[in-house]
């Protein structure tokens, strides 16, 4: 039987692109471990992703995963299955939109084949304890002085 991790989930960015960071919270039982990282040049939508890529890759074997993000770009993509369609058809949108961000798409994904994860919007800025405090450690992020590169932002860009 998987263990069950809460996870919240949070890009910022100062900027579109510009400065930007994640702030992601696992909690599982009594545990509780937050994660953050910011970048010199991104996008608010790459940090989301990467928010929860992050959740997901420090997990040590398979977990159920209820993931809260208020992102709807991540929500809407894998609940209505737009980032599968997205790789069936060589990361195109459609015949003529190329889908952005096919770098951080494909990891997540793989991560899905791992682990069972449930995706919930939840809204930003509402009081929601645990989302307000991943804002918060990616806002600080961003802002921190040893940014890293989002190198595959930074080539196509």
């Amino acid at each position: 039987m998987k263990s069950t991790v809460v996870m919240y989930s949070d890009g910022a960015c100062s900027g579109n692109p510009g400065r930007g960071g994640f702030g992601t919270i696992l909690i599982a039982g009594q545990h509780r471990k937050e994660l953050s990282a910011g970048y010199r040049k991104t996008t608010n939508n790459r940090m989301e992703l990467l928010g929860a890529i992050s959740g997901l890759e420090a997990l040590t074997r398979p977990c159920r995963v209820l993931l809260h993000t208020d992102s709807a770009y991540i929500v809407n993509a894998i609940n209505k299955g737009w980032a599968r369609r997205w790789r069936e058809q060589g990361w195109m949108r459609n015949k003529k939109e190329a889908a952005e961000n096919p770098d951080l798409w494909e990891r997540l994904l793989g991560l899905l084949d791992t682990h069972d994860v449930e995706f919930i919007w939840v809204r930003g800025h509402a009081g929601n304890v645990e989302n307000e405090c991943a804002d918060r450690l990616a806002v600080a992020a961003s802002q921190a002085s040893d940014l890293l590169v989002d190198a595959e932002y930074e080539r196509r860009s």
